[in-house]
């Protein structure tokens, strides 16, 4: 894991801890994801905390999505359980290549404890 892809994890915790907010692309009941880099088989919800980093996404194949807000709350009471039961992994504040970790959702909800 690079740096800069560590520094972008720790700072989306960071700012969901504070803002109690993230941020996914979502287009009518569709959401983006994407194929893992790292496991087969295996898809990734990529999130932002911010979103004007969310929209900054919102181009090409992805040009009709557009953030939508995802309360902390409604994150841990109903995404969690939906997300590792299908086992979608987070791609928190990717970059603008769509670069950046892929986490396990549960170790995300340890890390925003």
């Amino acid at each position: 894991m690079s740096d800069s892809h560590q520094q972008n994890y720790q700072r989306f915790i960071d700012e969901v801890q504070v803002n109690r907010v993230m941020w996914g692309l979502r287009f009518g009941d569709e959401w983006v994801v994407c194929d893992s880099s790292e496991f087969e088989d295996t898809e990734v919800m990529p999130v932002w905390s911010t979103e004007a980093e969310a929209k900054v996404q919102c181009v090409d194949e992805w040009a009709d999505y557009e953030p939508f807000e995802i309360t902390l709350a409604e994150f841990l009471e109903i995404w969690v359980e939906d997300l590792s039961e299908d086992g979608v992994r987070i791609g928190p504040n990717w970059d603008e290549e769509l670069d950046g970790i892929e986490v396990d959702v549960l170790e995300l909800v340890k890390a925003l404890a």
